[in-house]
């Protein structure tokens, strides 16, 4: 229990990553000073003109906002990073009416018959594609099934007919 201050303080005053400001600063508009800076004199506390001080903290309460849409900005910007780092990995596939496509053995939860159960079942054909990746299939019969599927749980059959 001592020690969260502590750490609440820490987190509040490290830089993130995602704006390159700390809370604290977007806060208050000023660094902080970290408690071991007050106990003992170093240059920035030792040098401080109170007039000049009062100043520059108003001015710097003046420039907040500006600093916060700024940061807004750099946090946009790191998102957009880290999506396009994201859909840089995924694999993106899409089928058509017509097609046939097999679907997990998992995400039907239909047998449960240990590790050498088949993995994928299927082949099914693809009935309706209702967009964001899910799709309604039917069997070789023409029986619709149930629930849509998500494009995970897909995976191309390739058939040769003859």
């Amino acid at each position: 229990m001592e020690e969260i201050p502590h750490v609440l303080w820490a987190h509040r005053t490290m830089i993130k990553s995602s704006n390159g400001d700390t809370p604290f600063s977007l806060n208050y508009g000023t660094k902080a000073v970290i408690p071991a800076e007050i106990g003992m004199p170093t240059l920035r506390t030792a040098e401080v003109d109170m007039v000049q001080n009062n100043k520059a903290l108003g001015i710097n309460l003046d420039l907040l906002e500006e600093k916060r849409e700024q940061a807004a900005i750099r946090e946009a910007k790191s998102k957009t990073k880290m999506e396009k780092y994201y859909k840089s990995k995924v694999r993106s596939t899409s089928f058509k009416l017509g097609d046939l496509v097999y679907h997990k053995n998992d995400a039907s939860h239909v047998e449960e018959g240990g590790k050498l159960s088949p993995k994928w079942e299927g082949p099914y054909e693809i009935t309706e594609a209702l967009g964001n990746g899910a799709y309604k299939l039917r069997d070789r019969d023409g029986k619709q099934l149930p629930r849509t599927w998500n494009i995970r749980n897909l995976k191309k059959c390739y058939v040769h007919e003859m």
